[in-house]
């Protein structure tokens, strides 16, 4: 993009519609839901409409570590995908994704209390791995669509 600093609401929508795109060639069909609205980026249903599952979308310019919430038990979205966008000298590359269960933030966040709040963070080295890295391979339904 150009030399000035990218908006947050653009990064953020470059990486949710990467993932869409992603997903779609994987056979989802795939929905963004609103922006800025609490819940889940985007929701995925199979083509036969009876497997779903919903994505939760953190998109960065450089790795970092990123806040999952008050509480990290409390996440939303079976899927976990952090975006990394190429960087400036290499725009013409793709970006990089680290594919995470709901469960492996779980495990890999911490919980902290901030000056009387909670919050919850997954720090980068717990998500730049190689075993989460671009590993879409792994989106699978997880549980019976029906008990959730």
């Amino acid at each position: 993009m150009s030399e000035k600093k990218t908006d947050k609401q653009i990064v953020g929508n470059v990486g949710m519609f990467y993932v869409c795109y992603q997903l779609s060639l994987l056979g989802w069909n795939v929905m963004p839901t609103s922006r800025n609205a609490k819940g889940i980026d985007i929701i995925a249903y199979s083509p036969d409409g009876k497997d779903y599952l919903g994505f939760q979308v953190k998109t960065l310019s450089k790795p970092v570590h990123i806040s999952v919430g008050k509480e990290k038990e409390k996440i939303m979205g079976d899927y976990w995908i952090i975006v990394v966008l190429p960087d400036e000298k290499s725009p013409s590359s793709n970006p990089t994704m680290y594919v995470l269960t709901k469960d492996e933030v779980i495990a890999r966040g911490n919980n902290y209390i901030k000056n009387g709040k909670k919050t919850a963070f997954l720090h980068k080295d717990k998500y730049e791995d190689e075993k989460f890295k671009n590993r879409l391979d792994k989106i699978v339904v997880l549980r019976d669509h029906n008990k959730r």
